[in-house]
């Protein structure tokens, strides 16, 4: 294949290799979820392996004893340590450029621009590829699709398989939950959703181990809005709300609205999230980052280049995370 200028091939090569890292940043800069697994050192690359391991602690160790004087003692080994498996998930966006407008766009800061604004637009679909990943069940796309919270955090927790444990079997990977129309027998509004979140908090709640961030999508953040204009009670700063976020306070947990254009928080939703328990596990060698070198056609001119992504998103305590429906 013959370019019409064969520097454009490593002009195309490096752009998007300075870019790479970009796009990472962006990606969880633009999802409130990702924002605070980031900030609480939750994204956490792994290097290898079939699937990602998310090491967790299943039960109390059963050793645990008062004893008097020179009782004897309960030494006996105690498994109470086990991992959940997530398999690995990918994702890549292409970016092309034909013969055309490379003769077109003669000159390096020429071709340098218009794959500036390629690589905006194919930046801004892999982002929100994954962002929508991150509130989905896992199965579109044949079950391609990254592990996201409609597959751990779910209204029938007592089915299904998460991380290959069986949540009929094992009830400490079981989700907390509350339903407006079965818990209370009413629709939401801004007179009960106080209420709601009240219940929730305190089911998902264990000493100071509690939820961190919110996420609701448009009627739910509505009424809570409300709820605190109805009693003239404004929460206090949020971090947040510092990073753009349309986001409040309840307790210590930071309430984001994650509906509006192009949210993909499903509706009448919301997730009580304790984020020590989530993580986001991108593969070290595939995070936004080139695939290999330009592909090529036998029979077109035009340069292909591959911006890839693997990984998962895991968690190690579901019984610490909730979600509210109608």
């Amino acid at each position: 294949m013959a370019y019409a200028n064969s520097n454009y091939s490593d002009v195309l090569a490096t752009t998007i290799e300075s870019r790479s890292g970009i796009v990472a940043d962006n990606v969880t800069k633009n999802n409130a979820l990702l924002t605070r697994l980031r900030e609480k050192g939750r994204y956490k690359p792994f290097t290898g392996g079939s699937t990602i391991l998310q090491e967790l602690s299943f039960q109390a160790n059963s050793t645990a004893m008062y004893y008097s004087g020179a009782e004897v003692l309960d030494i006996s080994p105690a498994d109470v340590i086990s991992a959940a498996q997530f398999p690995i998930k990918q994702a890549a966006v292409a970016v092309t450029i034909n013969g055309l407008e490379m003769l077109q766009n003669s000159g390096e800061e020429q071709i340098i621009d218009l794959f500036d604004a390629r690589l905006d637009v194919a930046e801004a679909s892999i982002e929100n590829l994954i962002s929508t990943g991150i509130y989905s069940d896992g199965t579109a796309n044949n079950g391609k699709q990254i592990t996201g919270l409609q597959a751990m955090v779910v209204a029938s927790p007592s089915t299904g398989v998460v991380g290959g444990i069986d949540r009929a079997t094992w009830s400490f990977w079981r989700n907390q939950t509350f339903d407006f129309s079965t818990d209370l027998g009413v629709s939401a509004s801004s007179s009960n959703i106080q209420t709601g979140f009240n219940r929730l908090y305190a089911k998902t709640s264990r000493g100071s181990d509690v939820v961190d961030l919110i996420l609701l999508d448009n009627n739910l953040w509505g009424f809570f809005m409300s709820s605190l204009q109805n009693i003239q009670r404004f929460p206090g700063s949020s971090k947040m709300a510092e990073l753009g976020f349309v986001a409040s306070k309840y307790m210590n947990a930071d309430v984001v609205l994650d509906g509006g254009i192009g949210g993909n928080i499903p509706t009448s939703t919301g997730y009580f999230l304790n984020t020590k328990y989530i993580f986001f596990r991108p593969h070290t060698n595939r995070n936004f980052v080139p695939i290999g070198d330009e592909r090529m056609s036998t029979n077109q001119d035009a340069i292909v280049r591959l911006i890839g992504w693997a990984g998962n998103m895991t968690a190690s305590g579901l019984q610490f995370q909730g979600v509210m429906t109608e």
